[in-house]
């Protein structure tokens, strides 16, 4: 196996969450935009998407990914790692025999993880550190080489897609399937905006194989750049089987290992079920507006009617690992704001450094009249978190500093 680098924990976790859309998603993949292959022909939206729903499965993927992330300007927070400047890498998937491997590169470190049969195990070479888990039942079976009963992976009717759209595009703009070459695959792109207020969200664009349906690229854009904030793409892709020898790979000799769980679907119906039995569900939901919620609290209530001139528009009780906590929500759509509230000692009112060589993601800081907070300031939204009187307020949404900053100083 190749000697891996340096790597994050903050990253493995979120190569376990992309190996998991992957997983869950079929082959959920992202590939570099436009080369030189023909361009499949114009098709409506609808026939397009049946199309590839409908492709042939797949024996197996071999490819060469890259991930760019403009989320976070690194230069403004200390301790920042390569998931936040951006990795490539090598993915090899086996849809067969559910199985894959997915190795990413930088100059500041490598990662590696590996999925067999319903297992998965994430390398951290920095802690020599193994963490093993069980890939939820609803994703265990990766790609449309996976399909075995057609009933239960029934393809929808091209009117069926059509009515979903309609829908869509009741909430969004959504484009028609632009033919396109995508890392010389004849593709399809379609880009969605929000028809109403969107925040700092300006689009999203997703890409498919025109022959094989497998999704292709992936990005999010931010109001006002026409550069991707946050894109996943592979720079070549070849399908056919899979050797097993890119596939069998261990981790150091040595290493530590962790067991962690990973949550079922929070769809399935056990997921359900065990939450609705819950104490705290059944003491809690269905707990709204600002005379029943702070009867459930330990605390003031602070809910204004509006908050930097956004109208109130709920107020919700929340179970915080066993605390009662508040949601209050302002305005409407992403260009909204949300408030939390809870008990300080039940939230964490700082992301601390971690020990040795895992530097900790430490924040800037912000005053919010006289109390010192943290401030997370992203290219899609901003969070502001602060602690006043032993109640802890997270105030979140996709608006710019100024305006989160605001609205903690009027609560």
């Amino acid at each position: 196996m190749k000697h891996l680098r340096t790597v994050s924990t903050r990253r493995l976790l979120a190569l376990i969450a992309a190996s998991l859309v992957i997983v869950g998603g079929g082959t959920a993949i992202a590939v570099a935009a436009s080369g030189n292959a023909p361009t499949p022909k114009p098709e409506p939206l609808a026939q397009a998407i049946h199309n590839g729903l409908g492709a042939p499965a797949i024996t197996g993927i071999t490819a060469r990914v890259t991930f760019a992330n403009h989320l976070i300007d690194s230069s403004s927070i200390q301790g920042s790692d390569p998931i936040i400047s951006g990795a490539s890498g090598r993915l090899w998937l086996d849809p067969v025999n559910h199985r894959l491997r997915l190795e990413l590169q930088s100059d500041h470190g490598d990662a590696q993880v590996v999925v067999n049969n319903g297992s998965f195990w994430v390398y951290d070479p920095m802690a020599n550190t193994v963490y093993r888990g069980k890939v939820p039942a609803d994703g265990a079976k990766m790609g449309t080489g996976a399909r075995s009963k057609p009933a239960d992976h029934a393809l929808p009717t091209v009117a069926a897609i059509e009515s979903d759209l309609n829908r869509l595009m009741g909430h969004a703009n959504v484009s028609g399937a632009i033919p396109s070459d995508v890392a010389g695959e004849p593709a399809y792109t379609v880009r969605i905006s929000p028809k109403h207020d969107g925040g700092l969200l300006a689009a999203g664009e997703l890409a498919w194989d025109a022959t094989h349906g497998v999704p292709l690229r992936f990005a999010i854009y931010a109001r006002g750049s026409t550069t991707p904030v946050i894109e996943l793409k592979v720079t070549d892709i070849s399908f056919g089987a899979v050797l097993a020898s890119d596939l069998v790979v261990k981790p150091l000799s040595g290493a530590k290992v962790v067991n962690i769980s990973v949550p079922a679907g929070a769809d399935s119906a056990n997921s359900k079920a065990k939450q609705a039995a819950s104490p705290a569900h059944r003491k809690y939901a269905g707990v709204t507006g600002v005379a029943a919620v702070s009867q459930h609290l330990h605390f003031a209530l602070v809910a204004p009617s509006t908050l930097v001139g956004l109208p109130r528009q709920s107020v919700r009780l929340l179970d915080w690992s066993g605390s009662p906590a508040a949601l209050v929500t302002y305005g409407q759509n992403l260009g909204g704001i949300a408030v939390i509230e809870q008990p300080a000692g039940s939230a964490k009112a700082s992301i601390p450094a971690a020990k040795g060589d895992h530097a900790g993601l430490n924040l800037p800081t912000v005053s919010i009249n006289r109390a010192t907070g943290q401030e997370l300031d992203t290219a899609l939204g901003t969070v502001v978190r602060f602690t006043r009187g032993g109640v802890a307020y997270t105030v979140l949404g996709s608006v710019p500093p100024p305006a989160a900053e605001a609205a903690a100083r009027e609560l």
